[in-house]
């Protein structure tokens, strides 16, 4: 990987978050007069401002048009007139203060007409983050009609633009880097932590070298280029979401792990599935099982096709190789902003995949007493089909560390 300095990708204009805050009614139920959105994920989606959530509400109102009015403590007030891509900023001045944040907003709602409107929201209120508490936007605004409008915006986020393509391939790029460094330094004695850190540290200086150290920010997700195993080595890997112990890798672990990479505030996911030395017959047959289910996924991507029947393809051969036991979650997600979206590999999910969809596929299984199976990789919803956007060794052979 060089670290010379390369063309960087550009980071969302500020013209494409104006034309997302522009066309989220095409989204949202006909009739919606507004929309107050609390979730930091779609603030930043919409309006480019990257924050700490606390007990301090943050909201977005959007209006017709794409008008965007950020409501924000007084202590962020110049933090969001620096960066906030919205027409204005109203502040109030802590909370819980004299006047609750959730009634100086539902004033200037009503200063904008909006008392007797039909307003959306992705919560009836700020959630209770940090120790917050509040009345919802229904009890605050008694005369308008207030409806919950999350999965209509998942939806707007769930199509990505080639800008945000960008940023994602980008992303896969400097993942595989940071897997490779965390491959190269996994040996039997070594610290998981020491390993991690290692790679996750030269990747990310090699990362900024080649891109800026701009062009990595903002995201909460990840920092920089990230490999690690989260806990999942030996038996422990078995634990779909293990937590990093710190332990020493031996002969004989099974290892999964994961990579990734802040870009832009985008990032994108890898998994991979590692065996310490020479591997067991059974290590081999459920290894075989798992690149046979992502296979089956891989196959069953295409516009057109349900989420659902993706990961109903994939289930019917966990029953019918009699792996149930084995089996403890969906084959996959979305991912682009955050490091789960909307849509969900999931029997549950009857959404229709296009092109434009960014999603992971990861189907795992788990062995108690032996360890867990998973790979993911990164995909594209194409007009044709699907791409694989990441593109780390699959087969165990280059998977086997000596």
């Amino acid at each position: 990987m060089t670290t010379s300095p390369d063309t960087p990708v550009p980071p969302i204009s500020r013209e494409e978050r104006a034309q997302r805050a522009a066309t989220v009614f095409n989204h949202l139920p006909p009739g919606t007069d507004a929309a107050v959105l609390f979730d930091d994920q779609f603030i930043q989606y919409y309006a480019g401002f990257a924050f700490h959530a606390t007990e301090r509400p943050i909201a977005l109102v959007i209006l017709p048009g794409g008008e965007r009015h950020l409501f924000v403590p007084r202590l962020e007030r110049e933090h969001a007139q620096t960066f906030a891509e919205t027409e204005q900023v109203v502040d109030y001045p802590e909370y819980p203060g004299e006047t609750h944040p959730m009634e100086v907003l539902a004033a200037h709602l009503r200063a904008l007409g909006l008392g007797h409107a039909r307003i959306g929201v992705d919560h009836d209120g700020y959630p209770p983050v940090m120790g917050y508490s509040g009345p919802p936007v229904s009890e605050v605004m008694p005369d308008a009609v207030v409806r919950r409008v999350s999965p209509h915006l998942d939806a707007q986020m769930a199509l990505k633009s080639p800008a945000e393509l960008a940023l994602i391939r980008e992303s896969v790029r400097w993942g595989d880097h940071a897997h490779r460094l965390l491959q190269q330094y996994t040996q039997v004695g070594a610290s998981e932590t020491d390993v991690e850190a290692r790679a996750t540290r030269e990747a990310t200086a090699a990362m900024v070298a080649a891109i800026g150290e701009q062009r990595r920010t903002p995201n909460r997700w990840l920092s920089g280029a990230v490999a690690l195993y989260r806990g999942q080595i030996g038996t422990a890997s078995a634990l779909p979401h293990s937590m990093t112990s710190g332990v020493r890798f031996q002969a004989g672990d099974t290892l999964v792990t994961g990579a990734g990479a802040g870009v832009g505030g985008y990032l994108s996911e890898l998994e991979r599935t590692m065996v310490m030395g020479e591997p067991s017959a059974e290590q081999r047959a459920f290894f075989a099982h798992m690149l046979a289910l992502q296979d089956i996924a891989f196959e069953t991507l295409r516009p057109g096709a349900t989420c659902a029947s993706v990961d109903n393809a994939v289930q019917a051969y966990v029953d019918r190789e009699g792996l149930q036991p084995y089996w403890r979650h969906h084959v996959g997600h979305g991912l682009g902003q955050r490091i789960h979206e909307a849509p969900f590999l999931d029997r549950g999910d009857s959404r229709v995949l296009e092109p434009g969809m960014v999603l992971s596929v990861e189907p795992g299984l788990y062995v108690p007493g032996l360890g867990g199976f998973r790979h993911s990789d990164t995909i594209l919803i194409t007009a044709s089909g699907m791409e694989i956007l990441t593109s780390y060794p699959r087969a165990l052979e280059d998977l086997v560390i000596p």
